[in-house]
């Protein structure tokens, strides 16, 4: 039974959420680094890095990420995100541990993006076939994850 700590850091967490939803990331930020003063949680880091994403701040959110990742190993957002980062920041293979490690998570509900970035990396480095199968395993994963779709359907025409 979550403690009244939890309960309040959880409220502001999903009012932090919806100023992230509407643009208002400032607002979003403040509310995530409120709900972690009361009560740190892997997500509300993660979900803070996803702000600071927004904001072009991609080494704050990586660093929040790692935060996320020591408050709970085991969920797989924030190596995955990290990933993402990197790949933003033109570091694909800096990319490939951390994508690796998001799908070995052991909390995680969206296997196909990480599927989907590590697709994404080996494309770049012209590894055509691990890329297939890698955007293949997404859509496993999530038969309706049109951009892995689409990049399945690009490399596939690009071998005929």
């Amino acid at each position: 039974m979550p403690g009244e700590k939890e309960l309040e850091a959880r409220e502001v967490f999903r009012r932090a959420y919806r100023c992230q939803t509407e643009g208002r990331l400032k607002e979003a930020e403040d509310l995530y680094l409120k709900s972690i003063a009361i009560h740190p949680t892997a997500e509300a880091y993660t979900f803070l890095g996803w702000t600071y994403s927004f904001m072009r701040r991609l080494d704050d959110a990586i660093a929040q990420c790692k935060k996320a990742i020591e408050t709970d190993p085991e969920f797989g957002n924030p190596y995955n995100d990290i990933g993402a980062y990197l790949i933003e920041q033109g570091r694909p293979d800096e990319a490939i541990p951390w994508l690796k490690k998001a799908l070995l998570a052991r909390r995680y509900e969206c296997y196909f993006y990480a599927h989907y970035n590590l697709g994404r990396v080996y494309e770049w480095r012209g590894q055509t076939r691990d890329a297939m199968h890698q955007y293949a395993a997404a859509l496993e994963k999530n038969e309706n994850y049109d951009l892995a779709r689409k990049a399945l359907r690009k490399l596939q025409n690009s071998l005929n």
